[in-house]
């Protein structure tokens, strides 16, 4: 136990965790991303969809608590790595490497704090209803819960719509560092590998940006209502 405790306590096992803990959040942005598309399908599309997961219960809270450790052990291991650079750090490389660096990487711990942020008051904007309680009492025709109507009725609130718009972009500035760094983290080294990663980590954050944003400025634009 205290071996396993000291090798989390290290450089390289917090970098791992924070790695392994971000592919998971990862696949959960994906398929999340995925279900809040169904917008565009219509309400019948989106209400059925969030008809299908709350039928889930207990099934689906056991897995908003999963998220939630998971979410708990990485932002953990983010400040234990981001303390642990800084105190390994010498002032003169310090500048060095800030030069060098991207800025999302320069702005990853204080991007993922603001999307901790922004994801509690999204549970409770909709999710909970606790910012917003009359949105647990609307229905659809088919009496299933309008999913559809409170989020168009949400992003109607242009101060509400533009907030998600800069939490999508920070997070897609998240990822495109996260992403590239997983490469270096599981020991995946060399020329072929660094092209890929630089390539693939922020193409694929433009297209998670790009994706949860059309939502908000859709409704904005009457796109959808």
């Amino acid at each position: 136990m205290k071996q396993n405790a000291h090798w989390y306590l290290s450089s390289i096992g917090a970098k791992l965790v924070m790695a392994t803990t971000g592919v998971l959040l990862f696949g959960f942005v994906l398929s999340h991303l995925t279900g809040n598309l169904l917008m565009f399908a219509g309400p019948d599309a989106m209400n059925a969809y969030a008809h299908w997961l709350q039928e889930k219960g207990m099934l689906l809270w056991a897995a908003r608590a999963g998220l939630l450790v998971i979410f708990t052990v990485h932002i953990g291991s983010a400040i234990r790595v981001h303390r642990q650079n800084r105190a390994a750090r010498p002032d003169s490389y310090a500048v060095s490497s800030y030069l060098a660096t991207t800025y999302a990487a320069r702005t990853i711990l204080v991007s993922g704090l603001v999307v901790l942020a922004f994801v509690i008051y999204h549970l409770l904007h909709f999710t909970l209803g606790v910012t917003n309680p009359e949105y647990l009492l609307m229905l659809d025709p088919q009496g299933r819960r309008d999913v559809y109507g409170m989020v168009v009725t949400g992003f109607e609130n242009r101060a509400v719509a533009l907030s998600y718009v800069v939490a999508m972009l920070l997070l897609s500035s998240h990822l495109s560092h996260g992403l590239t760094s997983l490469f270096q983290t599981f020991g995946l080294h060399g020329p072929r590998f660094k092209l890929l990663a630089d390539k693939v980590g922020p193409a694929v954050a433009i297209v998670i940006f790009i994706g949860f944003a059309s939502i908000p400025l859709a409704v904005l634009s009457g796109r959808l209502n």
